[in-house]
């Protein structure tokens, strides 16, 4: 997505006048584990580590020496900088590389956006098929010319339609390095929006897709649109064995201070991170934008002379009204010297003289002759330049990885790793967020436009690991069992893999952002809607072979499944509903499957066609439950549905099996009903089977149960007041829905900003003195606009003092600040009249009714202490109840009932592992690499957490162990047949003398092994 392409006549945005956001002051943090050990902690991205401001370490002097905190240095004044809007002017010495000349690497690219203004299909057939045919012939005409691509989303379509010649011209390519795939995940994701599991999961689907295809095993990352970023995606580019990385959407005002210090290019490292392992060599690029006007140096109205697609006779031009030249013989000195002065003043915001000048913009090298316009006139500018000496250049094309080994060898550094040289790059800890591109224009919109979407974006998350889950583990006791079965292994991995591929397609920096066209967001949602009721299949019929006791009576029939879920969404942009179970007094099986590696208790709902119902657990035994009606509206409950409640027992990756029978039972509790009559009558029909009360005063209405007791207002039937029965302690609550407006200025909020015309009262506050955490400290800024201090919240927000904390858990990202103390604020929708001018060309009006999904957490501090550790510590922690409880609300229990037509089958309940993961330790996915034999990727993350609140009377049952775990004797009946560790996206192996069996994790660290069962 980039906003310059084809402005004829209009003004550079960045020659706007162009504002900023908040930080916390970093110090190394110590906390005591429970196991005992010593380790700073932290969480990544669900929990994610986003930090508003940036900390600055140099490798000068020790490792934690946190130098400088950017944002509190910052005045985010916005002084005219010159020809560089945002900057400021550039000089230099003519003999300044006499002795050392530049060198230039020019990339080409094309940013191909999959999806945005048109489908990632319309795209595919207008645009991108285009690229890529004509980039075989055009690289082979001449070996000088070089070309990166980083979406495997399309360059995996385009290989499938091309023959085995072409297939073989490519790899030829790649071979000689004139075509680089860089990052090489299914797309360039959003990072503000995205859970860190999707995010390796669309990494994995690229880097396997490449590994099968093409044997290629990416080195750098290369993101240019995302608009902000995280550590995390560093973090997860290290951990797949990637070097390099370059980013670019970062706020004016940073961009101008890092250009100012020559800190531009630094080690990206994890602010937990005791030592470097989570180092990463980051590139930041200095001015407004990716396309060329802003990319050969400081000023537009020359750059965009060197765009050569723009010469007079062509669709787009400079809007600066200096069209380029082609380069003959009689202009090449002056063109030459011309660019070569913006190269050198590029070049004196970095501390090297290798310099990196990108060469494309969105969906760029469509047709030929623009090849040819770009390749032969910069091949002619090249010839010039370093065939005079005098000039001290030496220009060429190069991939992103030409540059970065250049860089690395003019530093003495090491070729890969990060042993720095003599010439040391600073260390950065923090993240990009909240970009802004311009004034006080702030990108924190799309944290939450398109709400509707960003919650499915988490259903189908969810369901797909349950399916991986679950297929791994039938495919392994297929073969333990050696049964002739039809089990559907080859269909269900062809539908995993469809799903894997529409969920990643979905982590786009235009599609979870929700910042695409309003057909574009539909196309996005239809394909999210197909891949859950996909994945559901998988489920059922592997959840099917893994509870039926003779597995010689399994039969696949796909029209008539045995199993049935218990909800059903009915198209895209509706909110599911839930299936009716019929129960009789023939018992009705019920199939609930765990799909997190905890045993757990949990509520189980389901719709029944009567309210005398049994239930019965796997060895007989009664269940109590609650009958409760199904309202149809405020005051009609249906009179043949009812809500079925109980709490169900489930294994660790479990099944468990229920029984419900018509009849009555003593245990099963019919729901009490209250009306509040307000002086009036009320009439209420369909309620004969429950008891009813009525209310005439508006004294608050409590709910309660051992832990807790809430006082909720008659009123407005909002929560007013939490009592903890541990301490007896007392929190009053006000919650609100309000409204923001937009400014009265010309530029207005759209999909990607937020520009609210003046403050508005809260959505959720809580009588809390503190600041903001995202597990991260926030600070909120005064000297910034509102907008500013809003940040993405990817999981879940806290609020804490000395004494406690209030977590809201999320099951969708949203914008989150708190912008008073003790106040919390979550947008949880936007409706937009008008566009933003960021290239989207449309409001934001197809609303939808969605379901967020929270949990709030009241907790109270063992300590005081570690409380004034936290205050100060360049991160912080969620408890292990938060993790727990963000889990569950995240991956409930999936609830399946045997088919009516089927005739009652033996059930016996699954529990492949003999205890609960240790409660630190997440299993992030069991993804199956092939669907032969049970091969897959087990994808471990030890979470860090915060020790210093209770977790008596939690129920919590699981232990930590250090971060160790012996697969093998966690497993009931598999085997574990091999295990290998390897990096996070499987490309590379590693050596380990260790025991295999012994998996060992340190704080924070995600993991990936190649496990076989059997």
């Amino acid at each position: 997505m980039n906003l310059h392409e084809g402005t004829e006549g209009t003004t550079d945005p960045t020659a706007v006048a162009p504002s900023l956001e908040g930080a916390s002051s970093p110090v190394p943090y110590r906390c005591r584990a429970a196991a005992g050990n010593f380790a700073r902690r932290s969480s990544l991205s669900p929990e994610a580590p986003r930090v508003a401001g940036v900390s600055i370490s140099l490798r000068e002097g020790t490792e934690e020496d946190w130098m400088l905190d950017v944002y509190d240095l910052l005045s985010f004044d916005n002084p005219d900088g010159g020809v560089w809007k945002q900057g400021f002017d550039i000089s230099y010495q003519d003999n300044e590389w006499d002795n050392e000349p530049l060198q230039v690497f020019v990339v080409p690219h094309s940013h191909n956006d999959p999806g945005w203004l048109k489908t990632f299909d319309d795209y595919y057939r207008d645009q991108t098929q285009h690229i890529l045919n004509n980039m075989v012939v055009k690289l082979h005409e001449d070996s000088r010319r070089k070309m990166i691509w980083s979406e495997i989303s399309y360059f995996s379509k385009w290989w499938d339609n091309i023959d085995e010649q072409k297939r073989d011209a490519v790899r030829r390519l790649i071979e000689s390095g004139q075509l680089e795939v860089a990052t090489g995940g299914w797309v360039m994701p959003d990072e503000a929006s995205t859970h860190y599991s999707a995010l390796i999961d669309q990494l994995v689907e690229g880097h396997q897709w490449l590994e099968r295809n093409l044997g290629v095993k990416p080195k750098t990352g290369w993101a240019v649109d995302p608009f902000g970023h995280t550590p995390t995606q560093a973090y997860l580019l290290r951990q797949a064995g990637l070097s390099n990385m370059l980013i670019q959407r970062v706020h004016y005002t940073v961009k101008k201070h890092f250009a100012s210090q020559k800190t531009l290019e630094f080690f990206w490292r994890q602010n937990w991170d005791q030592d470097s392992s989570s180092d990463i060599l980051c590139h930041m690029m200095p001015f407004y934008s990716y396309d060329v006007p802003h990319t050969c140096g400081p000023d537009p109205k020359i750059c965009c002379q060197y765009d050569f697609k723009r010469l007079p006779g062509g669709r787009i031009s400079c809007p600066w009204r200096i069209p380029p030249q082609a380069i003959t013989d009689n202009n090449v000195q002056e063109r030459a010297q011309t660019l070569l002065d913006q190269y050198r003043k590029k070049s004196k915001l970095f501390r090297t003289n290798v310099l990196l000048v990108p060469l494309g913009d969105d969906f760029r090298y469509t047709e030929a002759v623009e090849w040819d316009q770009q390749f032969d006139n910069y091949q002619k500018l090249f010839d010039y330049m370093n065939s005079h000496p005098e000039l001290h250049v030496q220009a060429q094309f190069g991939t992103i990885s030409d540059y970065f080994e250049a860089l690395r060898k003019s530093t003495g550094m090491d070729p890969v790793g990060i042993n720095v040289g003599q010439l040391a790059l600073p260390v950065l800890s923090g993240d990009f967020f909240t970009y802004a591109d311009r004034d006080d224009h702030y990108w924190s919109g799309y944290f939450t436009s398109r709400p509707f979407y960003k919650r499915l974006d988490r259903v189908l998350e969810s369901h797909l690991r349950a399916a991986e889950v679950l297929y791994s583990l039938t495919l392994a006791n297929i073969q333990k069992y050696g049964q002739p079965n039809d089990y559907p292994s080859v269909d269900n991995y062809k539908l995993l893999t469809e799903a894997r591929r529409n969920l990643g397609l979905f982590q786009h920096h235009d599609a979870i952002t929700g910042t695409g066209k309003d057909w574009v967001v539909v196309d996005y949602g239809t394909r999210l809607f197909h891949s859950i009721l996909n994945v559901k299949r998988v489920i059922v019929s592997s959840a099917h072979w893994l509870v039926l006791k003779d597995k010689q009576t399994y039969f696949h029939d796909p029209s008539n499944p045995f199993l049935q879920m218990d909800d059903v969404q009915p198209s895209q942009d509706a909110l599911p509903r839930k299936i009716i179970f019929e129960v009789h007094e023939k018992p009705r099986l019920l199939v609930v499957y765990n799909p997190t590696e905890q045993a757990r208790m949990s509520m189980v709902t389901v719709y029944v066609t009567t309210p005398k119902v049994r239930v019965l657990n796997a060895l007989g035994h009664v269940v109590r439950a609650q009958v409760s009606a199904v309202w149809n509206d405020a005051s009609h409950a249906a009179a043949d549905v009812f809500q079925l409640s109980f709490v169900a027992q489930a294994a660790p990756l479990g099944l468990s099996v229920y029984q419900l029978m018509e009849g009555m039972e003593p245990r099963t509790e019919a729901a009490k009903y209250m009306f509040l009559q307000d002086g009036r009558q009320i009439s209420v029909s369909e309620l004969e089977h429950f008891r009813q009360f009525y209310q005439q005063d508006a004294a608050p209405v409590h709910i309660e149960n051992p832990h807790l007791k809430l006082s909720i207002s008659t009123a407005t039937g909002l929560l007013e007041k939490m009592r903890l029965k541990e301490d007896d302690s007392e929190d009053l609550v006000k919650v609100e829905f309000v409204l923001y407006g937009t400014t009265s200025n010309k530029d207005k909020s759209g999909a990607y900003l937020f520009l609210p015309d003046k403050e508005a009262t809260y959505l959720f506050s809580a009588e809390l003195s503190s600041h903001y955490n995202k597990v991260q400290p926030r600070k909120t800024m005064a000297k910034l606009p509102l907008q500013a201090n809003f940040y993405p919240m990817t999981s879940m927000v806290y609020l804490q003092d000395s004494s406690g904390r209030l977590s809201l858990l999320t099951a969708q990202s949203l914008g989150a600040a708190s912008l008073k103390s003790g106040q919390l604020e979550v947008i949880m929708d936007r409706r937009l009249n008008q566009d933003d001018n960021r290239g989207l060309g449309q409001g934001v009006l197809d609303n939808k009714i969605t379901a967020n999904s929270f949990r709030l957490l009241l907790e109270k501090r063992s300590s005081a202490d570690e409380a004034q550790n936290e205050e100060t510590a360049p991160y912080s922690y969620p408890s292990i109840l938060s993790h727990m409880s963000y889990m569950y609300l995240n991956h409930p229990l999936i609830s399946m009932a045997v088919n009516q037509r089927s005739d009652n089958p033996s059930l016996t309940p699954y529990s492949p592992l003999s205890a609960s993961f240790p409660c630190d330790m997440h299993l992030v996915n069991l993804r199956a690499i092939q669907s032969k034999v049970c091969l897959t990727a087990l994808i471990l993350h030890r979470k860090g957490f915060d020790c210093g609140f209770s977790n008596r009377n939690t129920g919590l049952l699981c232990t930590t162990t250090r971060g160790k775990i012996h697969l093998e004797k966690l497993l009931t009946d598999l085997k574990v047949k091999s295990i290998t560790p390897v990096s996070l996206s499987l490309m590379h192996t590693h050596n380990s003398d260790a025991d295999p069996q012994e998996i060992s994790l340190k704080p924070m660290e995600i993991r990936t092994y190649r496990l076989q069962l059997s």
